[in-house]
């Protein structure tokens, strides 16, 4: 005969074990590392994901510290390593770790004010300079991003060959800037003579981030403005970035990680804003499949290399 008190110690035990299984997966990692790429000089990126840090520490009850990756290449390597528990990539990167054995799984992805999940990649020239379209510029210098950056290399390059034109033959020199932020200001300086970016919309891309912030100004000192720069390339729709955990966490600890992300606009809405300048909504899940086109992407640019090598 099954009584109350048999009810009661039951729920009581089952209590205790998710309280035990919890306390389990916080003993073998009371520090979580959590890495991004770098979109932005560091000092910036910390500044954006400070707060976000401090919510995710204490949603989650355990340390969380922030890496900013030297470049796109250390947050694969980190997580292959098993050093990193938490990654933001971009969508060429985390598909060039899934490609190469590391062991990682997408949860949630980054959305639009619109509710779109994608964005751009774009050339931009200085609005006072004589080129119109990418034929004018052949011969000159191209700013890059990093060679696992979707939208300042992969779509670049992919976007390029549909328009008959090999980079590296075509320029007079391919300059790898290391981030966003390094191309544009490459372009305002006249290091390069146009350079790949992110595009989300007009009023949401690096290059408005950066310019909302003074940070881009000419060679001689001046501030410049949106309307010093143009587009003259714009690629097709790119899946937006994700945050990815390594698939051998704890099953409840990946639980507890994606419930923290998909609550922080409600729980901690200022923290979440100033991931994206409040240009974002809440993220949403994700899955590893999402990206096999991107995967399909950075296989077409290395045959690429391979053909040109």
């Amino acid at each position: 005969m099954i009584t109350r008190r048999l009810v009661l110690a039951g729920a009581a035990a089952l209590t205790f074990a998710g309280s035990a299984c919890a306390e389990d997966w916080k003993s073998k990692y009371p520090e979580i590392t959590f890495a991004v790429i770098p979109a932005e000089n560091g000092s910036g990126v910390t500044e954006r994901y400070g707060p976000f840090v401090d919510y995710l520490s204490k949603e989650l009850g355990v340390k969380v510290t922030l890496r900013v990756a030297n470049d796109y290449a250390a947050v694969i390597e980190g997580q292959r390593a098993g050093n990193i528990h938490i990654g933001y990539y971009g969508p060429a990167s985390f598909s060039r770790a899934r490609l190469t054995g590391v062991k990682t799984d997408a949860f949630v992805i980054d959305v639009n004010s619109d509710g779109s999940k994608g964005y751009y990649s774009v050339f931009y020239v200085l609005a006072k300079s004589p080129y119109q379209k990418i034929e004018d510029l052949k011969g000159k210098n191209l700013g890059l991003v990093d060679p696992n950056s979707t939208s300042g290399n992969n779509m670049p390059r992919f976007k390029l060959n549909a328009m008959g034109i090999d980079p590296d033959a075509y320029f007079s020199k391919v300059v790898f800037t290391g981030s966003h932020e390094n191309a544009v200001l490459a372009l305002a300086q006249g290091t390069v003579d146009v350079a790949a970016n992110w595009w989300n919309a007009d009023d949401d891309s690096n290059l408005t981030r950066m310019l909302n912030k003074g940070m881009v100004k000419s060679a001689d000192g001046t501030v410049m403005k949106k309307e010093d720069f143009r587009i003259i390339v714009k690629s097709d729709l790119i899946i937006n970035s994700p945050y990815a955990y390594l698939s051998s966490l704890p099953d409840d600890m990946k639980a507890a990680i994606k419930k923290a992300f998909l609550d922080a606009a409600q729980k901690d809405p200022e923290a979440f804003k100033k991931l994206s300048d409040g240009k974002n909504k809440p993220w949403e899940p994700i899955a590893n499949e999402d990206y096999n086109k991107t995967i399909e992407l950075i296989k077409f640019v290395d045959n690429l290399r391979k053909k040109a090598s």
